[in-house]
């Protein structure tokens, strides 16, 4: 199994589509966790022709357009997140350490997010670990864990109150989108709760 190619905006219809359909309603503030050139929230305006606010973040040094230069954790763990009713986390591989930093944050908002799996499957140990797995039994036998990779991720989203989730998947790369609610009673982080999900395309 080889190491996922990274292609910038692969599926990128899929990804405009998915946030056309999912957009909650009145103003837009974005803020777009990995911008690069901002090619899919530019589309999104064209296929809505909403007013749409986007504050960029990116680490590339071939951006010459305005953008929060740094890491995005580092934004999301001190910035104000009131201020945005739409957070987007469309990189490469599974943003784990963000997401954690807005179960944390008590984030309330739609949040995008691409999940691809890539250098062999391997998944974060702090998230198998919050879905009741040893660093010992990931070491033994991590690619095994990999295969069930989207089913443990799915899992976590679960235990931090993500009760839906609407998806597009071609393969080990997933485009979703869900809503986080400040009145949704989070289960333990153990626990083995499914999210509800719907797929809008799968091949």
């Amino acid at each position: 199994m080889g190491q996922t190619k990274k292609t910038d905006n692969d599926f990128l219809r899929d990804k405009v589509e998915l946030r056309a359909d999912h957009l909650p309603d009145g103003d837009l503030f974005v803020l777009d966790c990995f911008s690069g050139k901002g090619i899919i929230w530019d589309a999104v305006k064209k296929v809505t022709a909403r007013k749409i606010l986007i504050l960029p973040i990116d680490i590339r040094n071939d951006l010459t357009s305005f953008h929060l230069d740094g890491y995005n954790q580092q934004f999301l763990a001190t910035m104000d997140l009131l201020k945005f009713n739409v957070i987007d986390l469309d990189g490469y591989g599974v943003p784990h350490e963000q997401l954690r930093i807005l179960f944390n944050r008590k984030y309330v908002g739609t949040v995008f997010v691409t999940f691809i799996q890539t250098l062999y499957g391997i998944m974060p140990y702090r998230l198998l670990n919050a879905v009741g797995f040893t660093d010992e039994m990931i070491d033994k036998s991590p690619t095994l864990f990999g295969r069930r990779g989207w089913e443990y991720f799915r899992q976590w989203l679960a235990a931090n109150g993500v009760k839906e989730i609407h998806h597009r998947s071609h393969s080990r790369k997933h485009y979703m989108c869900f809503n986080l609610m400040n009145n949704v009673e989070q289960p333990g982080a153990g626990c083995d709760n499914r999210v509800g999900e719907t797929a809008e395309d799968r091949s």
